[in-house]
């Protein structure tokens, strides 16, 4: 990210784009601080790892499973579709950890510049501690389903290593928003589903609450940089979001999920790909999301093309 030193003091900001007023950052991340010290969770401590799994409990929402209402998930026996479930519920907490891993690694570059003693830098370590939880609950609750990791393509992988190299901030914080509400919008569906085992259930009930904070720090984040960004950066920003929705959208299933549940993988695909209550089940979860870029002007030309693109908006 491309930083400068701060002043720790309240700042003053010239708007601009009708973005509306700025919260004072010390003040945001200083409530966000007193909120993660009441409301953290240790995952180790906190659930139940050693309880089996039931037997007649989902992994994941079936409503949330990428086939839901196609003709082959009509063909599927229930214990198959519970299968794929667990897969897919493998598959999404394989892309946290990949997601989580990025992202520890831009708020670093956020925060190498800033004040060290500033709440805004508390808080990003804060925040980066959390992550580093819940990636070893994901891979523990990995481990404890019995199901593969699945790392993403090795092409995702390596466009990944350039963002974390290059991206600016804005641009990093955009790609923090949409790592992570897409998937806190699926959680907050899951956590409260009595029909989803346990385990689950606690695993996105952490998720949820701290990433809470995450989204707010980002936003919070993001909006400043809109305002005082010079106008190639935020045009950057636009194309690299957009960019970035497209690769997550591909990346948000493996697809070798379907292979390993004995299915036919391109015809799986291909189901997903033309499935309406699939779109509209990844419309729904982006459209906080993209309502509050579009508000902040990231939503323009090209970038809205290929957030169309991504089948991610409307």
């Amino acid at each position: 990210m491309t930083t400068t030193p701060d002043s720790v003091a309240p700042e003053t900001v010239t708007l601009r784009d009708g973005l509306g007023p700025l919260r004072d950052r010390e003040q945001v991340a200083q409530r966000l601080l007193d909120s993660s010290a009441h409301h953290s969770f240790d995952p180790d401590a906190e659930l139940d790892w050693d309880a089996p799994f039931e037997d007649d409990k989902w992994f994941w929402p079936p409503e949330l499973v990428s086939l839901y209402d196609t003709p082959l998930w009509r063909q599927m026996s229930e214990e198959q579709r519970k299968e794929l479930a667990r897969h897919e519920a493998a598959s999404l907490a394989s892309l946290g950890i990949w997601f989580e891993i990025i992202l520890m690694q831009l708020l670093v570059r956020h925060i190498y510049d800033k004040p060290v003693t500033s709440a805004h830098v508390r808080y990003a370590l804060t925040e980066i501690a959390d992550e580093c939880r819940h990636s070893t609950m994901f891979a523990r609750l990995i481990q404890k389903a019995g199901s593969p990791a699945y790392p993403v393509t090795r092409l995702h992988h390596q466009l990944a290593r350039v963002l974390k190299t290059v991206s600016t901030t804005p641009g990093s914080f955009a790609c923090t928003l949409l790592g992570e509400e897409i998937l806190d919008y699926m959680q907050r569906l899951t956590f409260p589903d009595e029909r989803v085992q346990p385990l689950i259930r606690g695993v996105t009930r952490i998720h949820v609450v701290e990433e809470a904070r995450h989204v707010r720090y980002a936003r919070e984040e993001l909006r400043r940089q809109m305002v005082s960004c010079p106008r190639w950066e935020a045009e950057l920003t636009r194309i690299s979001a957009g960019e970035a929705a497209r690769v997550f959208s591909l990346a948000f299933v493996n697809p070798r999920v379907y292979t390993d549940v004995g299915l036919d993988r391109r015809a799986a695909v291909a189901q997903v790909k033309a499935s309406v209550h699939r779109r509209e089940v990844m419309q729904t979860g982006a459209r906080r999301l993209t309502d509050f870029l579009d508000e902040v002007g990231l939503m323009r030309g090209v970038g809205r093309r290929l957030w169309r693109s991504s089948g991610l908006l409307a």
